[in-house]
């Protein structure tokens, strides 16, 4: 196990207590602002994936870059990466694939396997999260004209996108281990 899945599973946490939390103040009918911890749970969970991507990156480049650290080679190439790790938001599988293979030469995204999920399946899905977390950040709740309003994110699919998240994770770290 990586040092990433390590933290990764510290900053999953938070994600879980706001579920943890949003249940505890779930009655029928829930609070109205209740909603909210659902959308920070989302944005917490996908929070946790992109760091854990970033850690597990710079985990592996520190180790490829061991004889040369401290070179202009070794610097050059960790300053290329840190820059690169600033404009890498919002990890879909197409960024976290392409970045792995610029650095590392290795699609990960090969490696996302487990139960009811195929690489394709798992790229989509991600994907799909992560285009949620975008509304979440960006959209607060909508102006309700009377007419209730559809939550962005419901209970269940938060608790899925978390289960989801650490399974891609533990495929993803794996995956590394195994193949370099």
């Amino acid at each position: 196990m990586s040092r990433a899945y390590q933290s990764f599973e510290y900053g999953i946490k938070d994600a879980e207590e706001l579920l943890a939390h949003f249940d505890a103040i779930n009655v029928n009918p829930p609070p109205s602002n209740a909603e909210v911890l659902k959308r920070a749970g989302l944005v917490m969970a996908l929070t946790a994936w992109e760091t854990y991507v970033e850690d597990r990156l710079l985990e592996e480049m520190n180790k490829k870059l061991g004889v040369v650290a401290g070179s202009y080679v070794g610097d050059f190439v960790l300053k290329k990466l840190h820059a690169d790790l600033k404009q890498f938001h919002n990890p879909s599988s197409d960024k976290t694939k392409r970045i792995f293979q610029e650095y590392l030469g290795l699609d990960v995204t090969e490696g996302w396997s487990w139960a009811n999920y195929d690489p394709a399946k798992a790229r989509s899905t991600l994907n799909s999260w992560i285009g949620k977390r975008g509304d979440a950040v960006h959209r607060s709740k909508p102006i309700n004209n009377g007419a209730p309003v559809a939550h962005l994110i419901k209970r269940d699919e938060l608790e899925k996108v978390i289960r989801f998240i650490k399974e891609l994770v533990r495929s993803t770290d794996t995956y590394v281990d195994n193949s370099l």
